[in-house]
């Protein structure tokens, strides 16, 4: 028998026998539910606690967009709020990713101002009842040790160019002029703010304008009003998120993996620390405002959404 005449039938005997491998697999999961997990694949980010740099977020997203496996992304947000350009960062990948896949936010405890400002870019967003979300609007605080500094005898010289290159000193209260230049700021960033939510939402502004007072809502209440679109725990964020995807069956949960040396988590943990004593203190010090309980208190940089 010629080489290629062995070949040839070598060949058919493989084919023959994968054949009936294949079938006797199918006889043996006969009447079995049989499910395939290709590709049903659920990108999952969490944004816990204040926003104060949006790179780590904003990869975790851009990595789970441009993998092909993953058919949605849900993102857990529990933030009181953070930094204006960080959270319009974050805004902006999650606008630009659920233009190619369903994003979905899950709303923990507390998701406002800043918290709430990324949660609007989503296709769906999931809260609690009681959650605590909303506060749209600006706040820049600046602290002043001018009593203090007089009491033990500390006095300050400043040598500048340029009227506000000392505004916000702690030595001095604002001047008029200082005022007024960062109510303009702030109106500004306030309008970007409303802006957004708008777009994100799909509401028009004026309806935005009349609730962007820096007011808290409950979960509940955001529904009402359209800033949050289905009422429910993480659980149920999945299962919207699934069907958004077309998943079929129990998807799996998929966490980037977290790039950070040891030296970046020696210094994360001690600023949550310096963070968690911050916030301890503005809420013994909140009798003067009524969100003081859920806005933890910083001191750089002074432009914050909460």
């Amino acid at each position: 028998m010629k080489s290629s005449h062995k070949t040839i039938l070598i060949s058919l005997l493989l084919v023959i026998g994968f054949g009936l491998l294949f079938s006797a697999v199918l006889i043996t999961l006969k009447g079995k539910k049989i499910a395939l997990h290709l590709n049903e694949k659920i990108g999952m980010v969490f944004v816990e606690g204040p926003i104060m740099d949006s790179k780590p977020i904003v990869d975790e997203i851009t990595d789970l967009r441009k993998d092909d496996q993953i058919k949605a992304i849900l993102i857990r947000v529990e933030s009181p709020g953070g930094g204006v350009g960080p959270s319009q960062e974050i805004y902006q990948e999650i606008q630009r990713t659920k233009a190619s896949k369903p994003v979905v936010v899950s709303m923990g405890s507390l998701a406002a101002s800043g918290g709430y400002y990324i949660s609007a870019a989503a296709t769906k967003i999931v809260a609690n009842p009681g959650t605590i979300t909303g506060s749209i609007g600006v706040i820049v605080e600046f602290l002043r040790f001018q009593r203090l500094m007089e009491k033990i005898g500390l006095e300050l010289d400043v040598v500048k160019m340029g009227e506000f290159k000392d505004m916000g000193s702690p030595h001095r209260p604002l001047t008029d002029n200082e005022k007024d230049m960062l109510l303009k700021v702030l109106e500004d960033i306030h309008g970007q703010f409303v802006k957004d939510v708008a777009k994100g939402r799909g509401i028009e502004e004026e309806k935005v304008k009349q609730i962007a007072d820096g007011r808290i809502f409950s979960g509940k209440e955001a529904k009402e009003l359209g800033l949050v679109d289905e009422l429910g725990n993480l659980q149920d964020a999945i299962e919207i998120t699934k069907e958004l995807a077309g998943i079929k069956g129990e998807p799996q949960i998929v966490m980037p993996k977290k790039k950070k040396r040891l030296l970046d988590l020696f210094f994360e943990d001690m600023t949550q620390k310096i963070i968690t004593t911050l916030y301890k203190l503005k809420q013994e010090a909140s009798a003067l405002n009524s969100y003081g309980n859920f806005m933890p208190l910083f001191i750089l940089p002074p432009l914050k959404t909460y």
